[in-house]
C-alpha cells in the first residue's frame, strides 16, 4: 500500500480490524485506537515473519489484513509471555 491519504485510510482500517480480530481471538479489548495500534504494529510483525517464511509482495487488502492479524496475534502472545504483570 502507498503512503498517501487513501494509503493511510486503508492502513487505519486495516490496522482496526486487525487488532479487533486479534482482540476477539485472544480474548481482549482494548478500543478503538488499542485497536488501531495492535493492528498496526501487528502488521509490521506479521509482515517481518512472513518476509522470513519467504512470502512477500502486494497482497492486497484481505492478504495485508490476513498478515496483520496473525502478526497482532503474534504480538499478544509475545507480550503474554513476559516475566510480570502483562498489559495486553
Amino acid at each position: 500500500m502507498v503512503l498517501d491519504p487513501g494509503g493511510l485510510l486503508a492502513w487505519l482500517l486495516v490496522g482496526l480490524i486487525a487488532g479487533f480480530l486479534a482482540g476477539l481471538v485472544m480474548g481482549g479489548r482494548y478500543g478503538i485506537l488499542g485497536n488501531i495500534i495492535l493492528g498496526l504494529v501487528g502488521a509490521f510483525v506479521g509482515g517481518f515473519l512472513a518476509s522470513l517464511l519467504g512470502f512477500g509482495g502486494e497482497q492486497g487488502f484481505l492478504g495485508t489484513t490476513l498478515v496483520a492479524f496473525l502478526g497482532a496475534v503474534v504480538l499478544i502472545l509475545a507480550v503474554r509471555a513476559l516475566p510480570g504483570r502483562s498489559p495486553i
